[in-house]
């Protein structure tokens, strides 16, 4: 294993760029949750096709250092919403392969005993409390724990990650309204791809900018490209530093690229809704590829990243050998865990 050094990163190469945020213990911590959760996702690719995983998949290929990053950012304690592209949200906070493939094959070992699925995964346990598959549907339910918090005196923050097509939906603005009223400590993350589906932004939004439009709420703004990862942590914990000055809720907007169609395992860039990038482009919107360079400028051996990556890989072979052992759920779950 990799171990985490007290210092900075060191051998740092003479570049303009700023000096690195992170330990070469943190830095490297935050690239293996990056690689895991495309670790993670790639091997979905290569065996969805087998039919033994019984669940859609909503990939996040291109969007991983949104929810890696903020959750860096987030201390131990916090709640986290989120929605059914949840699968970096689920590996960044909680680092749980085998529950994760054992609930993507339908099996007993999932943190839904294989009932959940990939939409609505979750760890109540760990902190990550629902996700869910209905749009928008998660967000008044994180306004509702940050306001119990409120009223029970507790200091937990509670994140709540949707899309962008979200915040076209009425129950966005109510929350909102509701959130900066009552000054929740609540972080709203807006994980922008520029589509719902296949429609595109401009084809939606009768708005200019979003961000624009909640500067005039009681809250804190703050923008950002989802594919930097050291940037998502960077104004994540800036943007939390002035929700606290001020007592505030806070919205984080954070565009990507989708790699891959809205759900499933394949490619759609010859279905006309949009382009395919250039290579040049593609290698630019990655976020694994865009933190590997920074890293490398920052002086970490090729040879380290190369040691998390195989270490990921078994990890991530290991947990699906383990889940495809596991039996299915026996007819007598077919009840349980009913709450209405």
């Amino acid at each position: 294993m990799l171990q985490k050094s007290s210092g900075p990163i060191s051998g740092l190469k003479k570049t303009a760029e700023k000096p690195s945020p992170f330990d070469r213990g943190e830095a490297l911590s935050l690239y293996r949750k990056l690689w895991l959760a495309r670790q993670a996702e790639s091997s979905i690719r290569r065996e969805y096709s087998k039919d033994e995983m019984k669940t859609p998949v909503h990939l996040g290929i291109g969007q991983e250092a949104i929810p890696v990053g903020v959750c860096h950012a987030l201390p131990p304690g916090s709640k986290l919403f989120g929605t059914y592209r949840n699968h970096a949200l689920y590996l960044a906070w909680t680092g749980d392969t085998d529950g994760f493939f054992g609930e993507l094959y339908g099996r007993v070992t999932g943190p839904g005993k294989g009932k959940a699925g990939s939409m609505h995964i979750a760890l109540p346990e760990k902190g990550l409390m629902a996700t869910s598959a209905v749009v928008g549907t998660t967000i008044p339910v994180a306004v509702g724990m940050a306001l119990a918090h409120q009223y029970q005196k507790r200091k937990d923050w509670v994140a709540v990650f949707f899309g962008d097509g979200a915040v076209e939906e009425g129950v966005f603005w109510e929350s909102m309204n509701f959130a900066c009223l009552h000054r929740l400590r609540i972080l709203f993350v807006c994980e922008d791809n520029g589509l719902a589906i296949h429609t595109a932004t401009a084809q939606r939004q009768g708005f200019r900018s979003i961000s624009e439009i909640l500067a005039g709420f009681r809250c804190q703004v703050m923008e950002g490209d989802g594919s930097d990862l050291v940037g998502v942590v960077e104004r994540t914990r800036q943007l939390m530093r002035k929700m606290e000055e001020e007592g505030q809720p806070g919205f984080l907007h954070l565009s990507y690229f989708r790699f891959l169609e809205h759900v499933g395992p394949l490619e759609d860039f010859d279905k006309g809704y949009r382009r395919r990038p250039t290579a040049e482009e593609m290698e630019r919107l990655d976020p694994v590829n865009h933190y590997e360079k920074w890293l490398l400028r920052q002086g970490v051996r090729a040879e380290e990243l190369s040691v998390v990556q195989e270490e990921v890989r078994r990890q991530v072979d290991l947990s699906i050998q383990a889940a495809q052992a596991a039996p299915f759920p026996g007819p007598d779950e077919l009840h349980t865990d009913l709450f209405a």
